[in-house]
């Protein structure tokens, strides 16, 4: 199946969220949504990711986008790492990969050459309209959530 791409409809999930209940891309229809995906939860790079988005938080509240992280780690999981990091972003468990697949972030990775399946590291700026407005693939932490935060504003 291919990745979505912009200008692509946004595939849409409902999947469970830390803190209980569910995240719906639906449900958000009428407004930016800033969707990351990122491989595992209280890592170096994805503690990173989630403490950026976390401190833009506002930003992106003011021009009214919301921000989901998504990994396939357990609500459970999501509910330790948001603690612990005191992150205010959205966090949604996709346990059976629905989601990444469909999005085309679950992919074939390399490590000190032993070959894996993963997240690989993805922003999807989906607009009001439920379309792909921008993506970022194989995204570098440092920076990437004020880039995120520009390109919204754009919209």
């Amino acid at each position: 199946m291919a990745a979505p791409d912009i200008g692509d409809n946004a595939p849409d999930f409902s999947l469970p969220r830390d803190g209980g209940g569910t995240l719906s891309l639906s449900a958000l229809r009428g407004k930016p949504v800033i969707l990351y995906f990122y491989p595992k939860d209280d890592t170096s790079g994805c503690t990173q990711e989630a403490i950026e988005f976390s401190g833009l938080k506002s930003d992106f509240d003011e021009i009214g986008a919301t921000v989901i992280g998504m990994s396939p780690d357990s609500v459970k999981k999501h509910d330790k790492f948001k603690t612990k990091h005191q992150l205010s972003v959205d966090l949604a468990a996709d346990e059976e990969k629905t989601v990444l697949q469909a999005y085309g972030v679950w992919a074939e990775k390399s490590m000190y050459g032993r070959k894996y399946m993963g997240v690989e590291r993805t922003t999807f700026l989906i607009g009001a309209d439920g379309r792909i407005a921008r993506v970022w693939r194989k995204v570098k932490v440092p920076g990437h959530a004020a880039e995120v935060l520009q390109a919204a504003k754009a919209l």
